[in-house]
Order: structure tokens, then C-alpha cells, then sequence
């Protein structure tokens, strides 16, 4: 862990515009101001995928106003704890980091319908990386 007491965790996948969106919200609102939290992708979308969106609002939670960001070499130096979802060698590596790769179905094209299981199961993770972490989560 970095030498500060808040941990921080970076999610990675191609477009940041699905997975790494979700978790990083829901990593957000359920470790409150108890970790730090980053989202990029290799390959950043201009937007945040609409069905994610809604999908998200449905759990209460809004990210309508996120953007994509690209993934930066200080990002991932910057962070403790890497968590990679379908974006392949594109992530740096860099010794001391706890990496992890998620397997989650990519979300792209597809409707709030079919983004609701990921979420979900993106939730579920969270919820146990808090756990890891000793993070107690938010209501």
C-alpha cells in the first residue's frame, strides 16, 4: 500500500466507458471517502455507455457526468491496488502493485437490460475488494 492510509485503486478496461465506470462508482459510494479511486482506458469512448448510465441510476447511483479518461503511466504508479477488465497488454506494469484482472462481459452495444447482470456482479466484487482492503462499506 502507498504510504498514505487510504488506499487507492485504479480500474482499467479499453474504453472506460462500462465496467471500470461502474466499479470505480461503486467503489466510490460504498468506501465513502475511504479509498481513492481512479477509472482510464487504453482506448477512451467520447462518452460513458447510456445503458450503463441508467443502469447505474437505477441503483442509485449517478454517473452522467463522468467522461473517459485515457490511462496514464502516473495513474498506475499512483495507485495501489490495478484492476484490469478486458484491456490486454495495454496496462503498464510495475512491480509493488497488487494487480488484478477481472473477467466481466464487456457491456458495448448492448441494452440496460443486459448491463444489469454485469453491474451486479461488478457490485459483488467491490463489496468483497472492501472486505480485502478492511474497508467497511457505506450503506
Amino acid at each position: 500500500m502507498s504510504s498514505s492510509a487510504t488506499p487507492s485503486v485504479l480500474f482499467v478496461c479499453v474504453h472506460n466507458a462500462g465496467r471500470s465506470q461502474m466499479a470505480a462508482a461503486f467503489l466510490t459510494h460504498l468506501g465513502a471517502d475511504r479509498v481513492q479511486v481512479r477509472s482510464a482506458g487504453s482506448a477512451p469512448a467520447s462518452a460513458v455507455n447510456p445503458a450503463v448510465v441508467e443502469a447505474m441510476r437505477e441503483a442509485g447511483i449517478d454517473i452522467s457526468a463522468e467522461i473517459p479518461k485515457v490511462l496514464t503511466t502516473e495513474a498506475v504508479q499512483a495507485s495501489d491496488v490495478v484492476i484490469t477488465m478486458g484491456c490486454g497488454d495495454a496496462c503498464p506494469y510495475f512491480p509493488g502493485k497488487r494487480y488484478l484482472d477481472w473477467q466481466l462481459e464487456d457491456p458495448a452495444g448492448q441494452g440496460v437490460t443486459a448491463v444489469r447482470p454485469i453491474r451486479d456482479e461488478i457490485e459483488r466484487r467491490i463489496r468483497g475488494l472492501l472486505a480485502e482492503l478492511g474497508i467497511e462499506a457505506a450503506a
